[in-house]
This record gives structure tokens, sequence and C-alpha cells, in this order.
């Protein structure tokens, strides 16, 4: 997939949508002011450049000059940039290489984090701010139902498996099989040592 500029402009409006409007994440933007954040995605061509500058972030296709930092990821591992916690274990489970100023990419993640993401704020201007909020409420609580559904449905599969087809073994049992290896290994212990006596004699 290349990068058009249309898909550059539409990121570069949210972004700073998001991250520039709220005077709260000054100093948070200060930060990352004049530096460079190049994103190399595999699944896009070429590489995304973040610009930051005082006012707002420029998002550009085509970057000719270095940059302070490059990440280098997967498309499904960027909503995970929002938590700050989770940079290290990305960097050490090789879903996410860093090249250059790894403080810059730290800045980045720590600004989204601090960015409140409410879909209400973004639709009240389109349609209001009752009909945004309703909206919102309407998107959380699909969300929320879908999470609870996926969970109740892995309950199901998990007990199919376990009571009805007994593909696997249920956890009284995994406690009991377990119970009996040590037994095992208790008694080979035991046999060890009276045959190390007769040995000895």
């Amino acid at each position: 997939m290349t990068l058009t500029p249309l898909l550059t402009a539409g990121l570069e409006t949210a972004l700073n949508h998001i991250l520039y409007r709220d005077r709260g994440l000054k100093a948070a933007r200060q930060r990352l002011n004049g530096k460079t954040l190049a994103i190399d995605l595999q699944e896009l061509s070429p590489p995304l450049t973040l610009v930051f500058g005082d006012h707002q972030v420029d998002v550009l296709g085509e970057w000719h000059d270095a940059t302070d930092c490059t990440v280098k990821t997967r498309l499904s591992v960027l909503p995970k940039l929002r938590d700050r916690q989770q940079l290290t274990t990305l960097i050490r489970s090789g879903e996410l290489e860093v090249v250059g100023d790894l403080q810059v990419v730290q800045h980045f993640s720590a600004l989204i984090d601090m960015a409140e993401l409410d879909p209400a704020e973004y639709l009240a201007p389109w349609i209001g701010d009752i009909a945004a909020q309703g909206v919102s409420q309407f998107a959380r609580r699909g969300a929320s139902f879908l999470r609870a559904d996926l969970q109740r449905k892995q309950g199901y599969a998990a007990q199919v498996l376990t009571e009805e087809w007994r593909v696997a073994p249920g956890s009284l049992e995994v406690a009991w099989f377990a119970e009996e290896v040590d037994a095992v290994n208790r008694s080979l212990d035991a046999f060890s040592a009276r045959l190390d006596q007769l040995e000895a004699k």
C-alpha cells in the first residue's frame, strides 16, 4: 500500500486535532518541538514522517533528510504505543524496532497517552453535543457488549473442550496428574536411596 496525499493530510488533521488542541498538553508537546519521527510500517511504503513544530505536527509521505528517530513496526502494533509501559516490552519482543533517539518515541507515546480520545468531542461540531454524546455512549456500550460476548464464547469453548469433547483435560485432572507425577518422583528417589544404601553395604 502506498501513501497518498489524502491519507497523510487526513492523519495530519487528526493528530493536530488530538495533540495540539488541548492546552494541558503544551509541556508534553514542547519535548517534541523540532524533532522528527519516522514510522516505518510493514504495510505502508514509504515511511510516514512526523515533523513536530510549536503549533502543529506535519505528516509527510516523503522525507529525504535524516530523522531523529525511526520506528519500524506493523500496523497492528501502533495502538499499543498509547501505553508507555509497553514500549520496553515491545522492543524486547521485536515487535518494535527503534533506530536513533529513543526519547523521541517515548515522548510521542507519552503525548498520545495523555491525549483524551473521546469520540463525542470530535463528533459534536458536526452533529451537535447531545447527539454526539449519545453516539459515543452507544459505541462504548456496543464495545462493552462485544467484549462480554467474546469472553462468554471463550468460556463456552473452554467448557466444550474440557467437558463435552474431552479434548483438553480439566483443571482438577491436571492437578491430579501433577500430584501423581510428584508421588512417582518421590517413590523413585526413595528407591534410589535404598539402592545406594544396599550398594554401600
